[in-house]
Parts: structure tokens; sequence; C-alpha cells
């Protein structure tokens, strides 16, 4: 014990006394730099500057002012880098507590909208009072509805089947109408323009049924004003059935609010209109166009998250929706087994700003997507007056086949597409995937079908669904693996070919 005790104060002092030595050595070095050396410097200087011709003079002052600005310049760089990041830590800081602070919101005006409807249940089956008349579903409603629809837990619903029971919803196209894709272009152009006069681009409107082709979620993104909305709702305004338009609320937070829910007071489903919109398109043969408005003002991967899942299994028979647990007989017609059937025939628009009042839109959301940007108004377009069309989705997705077997991409461009994933994924550590690319095996023959070019379809894709992936990355060291991406598109795909590309890689430097 007593050996142990001498070793230990041993050691105890032999460690301070080094430690002290390393301080002591620390500050006689800083002491000699900034004091003792630069005294000798100066003794040295006035030494050698007694011999010094105006020659000498002037090449001193010039070495000590190059020397001088560039020591300057170095800790100029540095202090501006520590700025730059305190100013980038503070606005993330801010921004997650900004979000932070609207979910906990959002999470009270859910709580709020709950407990609404619980106490309209106990109104609609106890009454409000002694002597008061339980209210009936009609007088809630201030509707018509027969004694048979009343029965049901599906309000709405039962009126679709009402109003389709007794309509033929068989289409019969005519001749005129069976026209080709490109000339489908032209006519909905001519169409938005003189009778809605809206009015687009060929390359936007061909982007759209190529995104069509290419996935059932589309995503329009740019600033307001640009048509992100008007654009699916001409489409549905030509082909003869009004697009429904659903205003995403920033409360959504699950499915409920997209579906709707079963009230348990009530023993009545709440049906949302998207529900309805959803259900009227099991009885159509023409196209539907359902549009979320300002998507992103919810987390879509939380209200959209089972369409979004089962719209990736490869057999259509299974996109079934769960709406209810059970069955019962007096349930829609189209409700089977608890479960609505996504058809075909219908697409689901998103629109999306990109600001501080909407979420960011997560990589599987973009991934499932078709993603247009739209920043810009289209020119005036003095068109003749163009009718609507009548169009089963049986009759386009044929055009969409036919595209797809006609315009294939060559074994030549698929391996320069192969040459710039290789790059971006060696360089930047982004790759396309498998999805990606078998959207691209879609959507470019597509959009050529439709009057474009391979290589522009091609860019445009590239764009939207990898060149944005970069803005996740930390872009302010990657300038120069930018800059040879650049060079890299011009040399596989020819001098300026991938504008849209381009310019998207220099915005995101400029930015960074």
């Amino acid at each position: 014990m007593r050996e142990w005790a001498r070793y230990y104060v041993n050691f105890i002092s032999e460690f301070f006394v080094n430690l002290w030595s390393f301080v002591k050595t620390i500050f006689n070095g800083f002491k000699k730099w900034l004091y003792n050396d630069i005294i000798n410097y100066v003794n040295t200087l006035l030494k050698s500057s007694g011999n010094f011709t105006v020659i000498d003079w002037i090449c001193f002052l010039l070495v000590f002012m190059i020397n001088a600005t560039f020591i300057t310049f170095i800790v100029w760089r540095i202090v501006q880098g520590i700025i730059k990041r305190r100013r980038f830590l503070t606005n993330k800081k801010q921004k997650e507590d900004l979000l932070e602070e609207i979910d906990q919101l959002n999470y009270k005006i859910e709580e709020l909208v709950l407990e609404k409807n619980q106490i309209l249940g106990m109104r609609a089956t106890n009454g409000l009072g002694a002597g008061m008349r339980k209210p009936s579903l009609i007088e809630e409603e201030n509707v018509e509805i027969k004694k048979e629809t009343v029965n049901s837990r599906f309000v709405k619903l039962i009126e679709v089947d009402k109003k389709y029971e007794l309509e033929n919803t068989n289409i019969v196209m005519k001749t005129h109408d069976m026209i080709s894709l490109v000339a489908l272009v032209e006519r909905f152009i001519n169409f938005s323009a003189s009778q809605l006069h809206l009015y687009y681009t060929k390359e936007v409107v061909a982007s759209f049924f190529a995104g069509l082709a290419t996935s059932k979620i589309m995503i329009l993104e740019g600033i307001s004003g640009t048509g992100k909305t008007s654009l699916p709702y001409a489409m549905g305004k030509f082909f003869g059935h009004d697009s429904s338009i659903i205003s995403v609320q920033p409360s959504w937070r699950d499915r409920a609010e997209l579906l709707g829910y079963l009230n348990e007071f009530t023993k009545r489903f709440n049906e949302t209109d998207f529900l309805k919109a959803l259900y009227e398109t099991t009885y159509r043969q023409d196209l539907n166009f359902i549009i979320l408005d300002e998507m992103n003002l919810a987390r879509i991967e939380y209200y959209f998250a089972e369409f979004l899942s089962i719209m990736e299994m490869p057999d259509a028979n299974e996109w079934k929706i769960d709406v209810v647990p059970d069955s019962q007989a007096s349930d829609p017609n189209n409700i089977i087994n608890g479960k609505i059937k996504v058809p075909q025939n219908v697409w689901f628009i998103g629109t999306a700003n990109r600001d501080d009042s909407t979420f960011t839109i997560t990589d599987k959301v973009y991934d499932r997507s078709t993603i247009i940007e739209m920043n810009s108004k289209a020119k005036f377009n003095d068109s003749p007056f163009t009718e609507g069309i009548t169009m089963t989705y049986e009759y386009l997705d044929g055009l969409f086949n036919e595209a797809l077997a006609t315009n294939a991409l060559s074994t030549k461009t698929l391996d320069n597409v192969a040459k710039i994933d290789k790059f971006i994924a060696d360089n930047l550590k982004v790759t396309f995937g498998n999805r990606i690319m078998k959207q691209l095996k879609t959507f470019v023959p597509v959009y050529v079908a439709c009057g474009g070019t391979e290589i522009d379809g091609i860019d445009s894709f590239i764009a939207r669904k990898v060149i944005r992936k970069f803005e996740s990355l930390n872009l302010s060291f990657l300038h120069k693996e930018l800059n040879d991406l650049i060079a890299f598109f011009d040399k596989v795909f020819g001098k300026g070919a991938c504008k849209e590309c381009i310019n998207y890689i220099k915005d995101l430097i400029k930015n960074s």
C-alpha cells in the first residue's frame, strides 16, 4: 500500500510538471513569434537597409505589399467562412424550430377537429337537452335522401351509385377523335387557348402526356401564377369530364383526412370529396384527374402513404385501399369487402410551391412521380376555335404502347445515359436506380411521340428526377465536380444539348 501511494504521488507530480512544461513551451513559442521574432525582423531590416538603393526600397515595398495583401486575403476568407457557417447553422436552427412549431399547431388542430366530431356525434345520437327532439341526418346535412340511402353508412357514395344507375357509361369514340399523340397535343393547346384563354407550350403539354404514361402521380412545381392548377383543370375540360380539385390542408396528418373515417358515435362514414371523386372514377371509362392543390402544405408521405405503396404493385388488380374494416349489405356497389379499387383511368395531379410555408417533398414521393417544372407563363396564342375530345382510357393507353414500341431508346442512347449515371455515382454518390431507369424508358418515347425530341426528353427527365437530388448535397464543396459534370454532359450528348440539366447545375453552383 505504501509503495503504491509513493508511486501515485510521484506519477501525479511528474504529470503536472510535464503539463506545465507543455503550456510554458506553447506560451514561450507565442511570445517568441509575436514579440522576439518581430523585433529580430525589424533589427535585420534596419541593419540591411543601410545599404539599400532606391530600387531595393521599391522591391521591398512591392514584396511587402504583396505579402500583406495575401495574408489579409487568407484571414478575410477564414473569417468569411466562419460567418457563413454560423449564419447557416442559425438559419437551420430557426427553420427547425419553425417546423416543430408548425407540427405542434397541426397536432392541436387535429385534436380540435376530433373533439368537434365527437360533439357532433353525441348531438346526433342523444340530442342537446331535455325536451329537445333528436335531429335527423337529413336536418344536419340539409339534403334530400331517400329512406334506403339513409340506412347506409355511406351517404355521398350511395348518391353516386344512384347517379350512374340509369346512366350509360359506355363511350363510343368518333372517327375524328381517333388521333395521334402529336395531334392530341396540338388540339389541346388550341382548345385551352380558344375556349379557356389558357396558354401552354408544346414542351409542357408533351411532358404532361408523357408523365401520364409514366406514372399515376404527377407533381407540377413552380412559382404561383404559372398555370400549375389550371393545366389539369383544362385537361378535364378538354376530355369532357371536369377534374376534381381537392385543397390540401396543413392539418392533414394521415389517411383519415384524405379518405374520411367511420364515426363511432353516428355509425356513419365521414366521406370526403376526395373519396367521392375517387369512387366516381370506378364507374367511368374516360380519363379522370384528381388535383391535390398545394399538396405539400402537409407531409405527402403521411396522408398519401397508402397510394404511394399500392401503385408500386405490378398487378393493377391489387390496387385496393381499405375504407372500412367490414362489409355491410347497404354499402355502395363498388366498395367490395370494405375496399375501393383504384382504377387505371385516374391520375393524381399535385401542385406544389417551394417556400417556407410548405414541407420539403421527399425522395420517396419524387421517385414515384412524374415532375414538371412550371416557372414561366406561355405567350398568347391566337388559336382557332377548337372543340374538346371524347376519348377512352383504353385508346390513350394504346397510343402510349404504340409510342413505346415505335420510339424505344436505342442502345447508343442507353449507353450514354449509363455513362452519365456512372459519372454521377462516382463523383457525387447519387445514382439513377431501377425505378428511375424504367420511368425514363417510358417517358422519353412518349415525349417523342408527342412531337418532342429524344434529347430534350432525356434532358428534362434527368434534370427533374436526378439533378434535383443534388440539392441535398453539400454543394459548396462540390463546385469542381459539378463543373466537370457540365463538361461531361457536353461530351456525351453534344455541346449545349442538355440545356435544362446544365442550367439547373449552374443555378446550384451559383446558390451554394
